[in-house]
């Protein structure tokens, strides 16, 4: 939608107006465009201050760039300079603690969006606070700390979903808590193919709750990782960007740039 800012403004507008009755704040984020030469995240963020939408968030790289490559924190700071009146919110390549502080500090933001840095890390918001508040940021935690969130997670999970899809959903979540911890290949197919919670908990009990994160282990990507990729609109879209009219065909409407 930022593509086209009429259509863009229409839209806020009118979820800004739906849920101002209610007390909601509307917040809004959004990448820096379609690909380098279509950028529109500084007109976006204008739009929405305009708007009457709360705060805004960049994940500073384009929807082409997918993610790829790093995250363009000079875009976060421009953002931050033409938008004035809302909180501007930076994302992008945040693994650590100290990732968020050096973000904060390039682009004067005021504050971050955590993304894929927390996936089977939950624990890393504790560490903001700490970083935030200038006060020492812990150490990843030992492995058995690790399996009890573990444990602690899939159990929510089964509350809200319940236990048979609550399983099959934390699979992927197993991979990510297990990132930077040398438990073996053998121990992490296993977690992968996990049927049950009592199956969860015997593969838990299992591991060396000592181990500690391997150097570096948490600037591993954990998530998405993959791009460029080739950005699909409905056809003739980019031809008239001042039309403010929504595509209203349901297959053109569950299309994704990205």
């Amino acid at each position: 939608m930022p593509v086209k800012p009429n259509l863009l403004r229409a839209i806020l507008r009118a979820v800004v107006t739906g849920a101002s009755p209610y007390g909601i704040p509307v917040t809004a984020k959004f990448r820096m465009g379609i690909h380098d030469e279509l950028l529109t995240f500084i007109r976006t963020g204008q739009i929405a201050e305009e708007e009457g939408v709360a705060a805004i968030a960049l994940h500073a790289r384009t929807a082409q760039q997918h993610y790829a490559g790093t995250a363009n924190w000079d875009a976060i700071a421009e953002l931050k300079a033409a938008v004035t009146g809302i909180p501007v919110l930076g994302n992008g390549d945040i693994w650590e603690a100290a990732d968020a502080l050096k973000m904060v500090e390039h682009t004067n933001c005021d504050g971050v969006v955590i993304g894929r840095g927390c996936l089977g890390r939950p624990w890393l918001f504790g560490h903001l606070v700490a970083a935030f508040n200038g006060e020492p940021v812990p150490e990843s935690p030992p492995l058995g700390f690790v399996g009890q969130q573990m444990a602690d997670h899939c159990r929510l999970l089964a509350e809200h979903l319940g236990e048979d899809h609550a399983v099959r959903d934390f699979r992927k979540h197993t991979s990510w808590y297990l990132t930077g911890y040398p438990v073996g290949g053998e121990a992490r197919g296993n977690f992968s193919k996990i049927n049950s919670i009592a199956e969860l908990d015997h593969l838990i009990a299992a591991l060396d709750p000592t181990l500690v994160v391997v150097p570096g282990g948490e600037r591993i990507r954990r998530g998405h990782t993959n791009g460029p990729i080739r950005v699909i609109l409905p056809e003739g879209y980019l031809d008239n960007l001042d039309d403010a009219t929504p595509p209203d065909d349901g297959h053109v409407m569950a299309l994704s740039g990205g």
